[in-house]
């Protein structure tokens, strides 16, 4: 944990190291769970107790583009063998893109003992940490959980194009391609059905994997994300900001960012991003490269 702490950031307490989370293997009082853009990921090896959280059949409805309600949540939780004051770490794949984005969703039901394993797969398995095929059973448990509540970390387009009107921060996280317009998704990606490509006028692009250490997967410094997001782009912490990129999940990962490890209080993650902007009628586009915001 003291490289952790060494850091910086303005609430370290939301991650953990890799070594703390191998001597927590077998606390009774730790879930840890793995959630993968690869579902075959935790299949092929994961860390020995570790549940597996897949981000589109346990997170998203089903039916409607909307989270999994209070019920659906619950469930999850009671069949994970997880209870209110159990303390769940999220690890996984793509520089921990898709454990942040499980933190997030974990958030709109209030479940504050949650924290994110720094480095996630990348780091365990470059030391060669053990993992194992053999899939953990806990007792069911009955889990409680509050309404859903998405009026502090999720933003929707109306809230958008009013804070857009007002003039406040926005955060493209995507590919310099798709903020300019050049592409309408990642490379490599398929096409997710944005039929214009650009970004909401106004908005920075500082792409999410930059907060991230490209050779362990950990995140960087403070003092280094303070130049990316505050002199680079001009962001100020008590700013209100709202992150965004095509479908919630990068963005996800900058949100954490923000929001933990540099302490803006007042940051929303927008989740319908550019599958929905770039697809709603009359809704602004800028295209071409922008530019960091003044003061």
């Amino acid at each position: 944990m003291s490289d952790i702490l060494k850091k910086g950031y303005a609430h370290s307490e939301v991650l953990v190291s890799t070594e703390w989370v191998e001597q927590h293997i077998n606390d009774p009082n730790v879930r840890i769970i793995e959630s993968n853009e690869d579902p075959l990921l935790y299949a092929s090896g994961h860390i020995p107790g570790a549940v597996h959280v897949d981000w589109t059949a346990d997170l998203n409805d089903q039916v409607r583009r909307d989270y999994i309600q209070k019920e659906q949540f619950e469930e999850l939780m009671s069949r994970i063998g997880v209870t209110p004051d159990m303390t769940v770490v999220f690890y996984g794949d793509k520089n921990n893109w898709w454990a942040c984005y499980a933190f997030w969703v974990f958030q709109l039901f209030q479940h504050k003992n949650a924290k994110i394993m720094d480095g996630g797969r990348l780091k365990w398995e470059k030391e060669g940490r053990p993992l194992t095929r053999e899939v953990p059973t806990y007792p069911r448990t009955e889990y409680r959980a509050p309404e859903r509540d998405d009026s502090q970390i999720r933003a929707f387009r109306e809230q958008v194009m009013e804070h857009l009107k007002a003039g406040r921060p926005l955060v493209d996280v995507r590919s310099p391609e798709e903020y300019t317009g050049e592409r309408l998704h990642m490379e490599g990606y398929p096409n997710e059905g944005a039929l214009r490509g650009g970004h909401i006028p106004g908005a920075v692009n500082v792409p999410w994997s930059r907060a991230a250490n490209p050779d362990d997967g950990t995140f960087k410094p403070a003092d280094d994300l303070r130049k990316i997001y505050l002199e680079e782009q001009g962001l100020r912490p008590d700013d209100e900001v709202i992150a965004y990129c095509r479908i919630g999940e990068r963005s996800s990962h900058t949100w954490f960012v923000l929001k933990y490890l540099l302490g803006f209080p007042k940051v929303r993650n927008y989740d319908g991003s550019w599958t929905e902007w770039g697809n709603l009628v009359g809704a602004p586009v800028e295209k071409g490269p922008g530019k960091p915001r003044s003061g």
